[in-house]
């Protein structure tokens, strides 16, 4: 009993094999947004608009106001005489010094600065905040395209598994024609030339199944990479190409919905916007501005001969002249702003042809769908007409070996087929602007 135990023991502590990942093409782009593990362009779209909230508090601080507060304790001496100061005393023998001190001054103090009215300041912080919302539209542009790259390569895992699937039973059909193959020549009914081409047949049946297998796992790596995940991570893809109907849907239609719902239309209208109150600050320069201060603390000569102090009043501040540097900074702000118009045409003629060219991908794709389902029915009847022609005799493995190749290229056909379906899909869902939507 006791060397039974010693064997059972290490079975138990042996570490249990790693469950893979079951993956559908949703789970997927969840995991590559996840807002801190996901794909890195997702967390560094999210540290951009961290970088954007920041700016607009500092452009918000300068509509706040300032205080600060200042402790000190100094020990002087002053010649009166560089200051200005003399003083004649006419009396005999006296002179008034020229030279005073040492002597201590003690001062605590706050002191406060506000801008009461600084139009340019606010359009500052207006165009900060507009560009905060740019920042996040632009991180969800980003999330967008994520998105797409995710489930293109998750379409790409699902091709290149429906190919492996293939590969498989096309060397199970080379096995069981080659043992036909073998089973004639032993009755007497078939030659050495057929067994030599089923061999043959199944050699580049095999080849094509490590090719296939190659394939596979580069497809899967790809998909691992554009989730961010461990590329040791073992996958199960639940999902599987195949064929739903298209919403029947107009270049206007889909053009209309691309503009309400794609996330760097919205970002671009917000760049500018936020251009043209940058333009709207620096023009608001040349107007006056209004500035707030005070101060408040105990000042003397020691700390037990201090007296509460005080100042407090308004700055009109006044423009006049600076050299020409608003005028420059104007110019530079209305060609930002003329940018960003360009800009905002040329993405939307972007948005359009990315949106005529999805439909009419997807309208070809669905074609090709059909036809390959065609072909391959014909392929499969033809295949079986060609095995029982051969079995009972009347046909050579040469019609067998030509039908077998015909269904390898109807199957590579439909799979090719369905995968650009399924890739159409995916750009016209980009281009539409609801890829999160369709991948959920």
């Amino acid at each position: 009993m006791k060397i039974v135990r010693l064997l059972l023991v290490p079975a138990l502590l042996s570490p249990l094999p790693a469950q893979p990942l079951r993956l559908s093409l949703q789970r997927a782009v969840e995991i590559a947004l996840a807002p801190e593990d996901g794909n890195a362009r997702v967390q560094l779209a999210r540290e951009m608009v961290r970088q954007s909230e920041s700016r607009s508090a500092q452009a918000r601080a300068a509509l706040l106001p300032d205080i600060s507060g200042a402790v000190g304790a100094q020990s002087l001496t002053r010649n009166l005489e560089a200051m200005g100061i003399r003083v004649r005393v006419p009396i005999p023998g006296f002179e008034f010094p020229t030279f005073v001190g040492p002597f201590s001054v003690y001062d605590a103090r706050a002191s406060l600065t506000a801008n009461l009215l600084d139009v340019s300041a606010i359009r500052r912080f207006q165009a900060s905040r507009t560009g905060v919302k740019a920042a996040r539209s632009e991180s969800e542009a980003v999330r967008d395209e994520v998105a797409a790259l995710v489930a293109r390569a998750y379409m790409a895992a699902l091709r290149a598994d429906a190919q492996l699937e293939a590969a498989q039973a096309n060397v199970k059909l080379a096995e069981a024609l080659l043992s036909l193959a073998e089973n004639q020549r032993t009755a007497g009914t078939g030659t050495g030339i057929e067994v030599t081409r089923a061999r043959n047949q199944l050699a580049n049946q095999r080849q094509r199944l490590l090719v296939s297998e190659n394939e596979r796992n580069r497809a899967r790596w790809q998909l691992l990479r554009a989730m961010d995940v461990d590329l040791d991570t073992a996958l199960e893809l639940t999902g599987r190409l195949e064929y739903t109907p298209p919403e029947t849907t107009s270049v206007e239609q889909s053009l209309k919905t691309a503009l309400e719902s794609r996330a760097d239309w919205k970002a671009q209208a917000r760049r500018m916007e936020r251009a043209r109150l940058n333009h709207s600050a620096v023009k608001y320069e040349r107007l006056p501005s209004l500035v707030g201060f005070a101060d408040y603390g105990s000042i003397g000569s020691s700390l037990d001969r201090t007296l509460p102090t005080r100042t407090y009043g308004v700055s009109l501040r006044v423009p006049v002249f600076d050299g020409g540097r608003r005028d420059a900074r104007r110019g530079e702000s209305a060609s930002e702003m003329r940018q960003e118009t360009i800009r905002e045409r040329d993405l939307r003629r972007q948005i359009e042809l990315e949106i005529r060219t999805a439909l009419d991908n997807l309208a070809s794709a669905e074609s090709q769908v059909k036809v390959a389902e065609e072909g391959l029915g014909l392929s499969e009847q033809e295949l079986a007409q060609a095995q029982r022609r051969y079995k009972a005799g009347v046909a050579n493995s040469l019609e067998v070996t030509d039908a077998q190749t015909r269904f390898e290229r109807a199957q590579d056909n439909r799979i090719a087929a369905l995968f650009n379906y399924s890739q159409a899909r995916i750009d016209l869902a980009q281009a539409m602007g609801t890829i999160q939507r369709i991948v959920k």
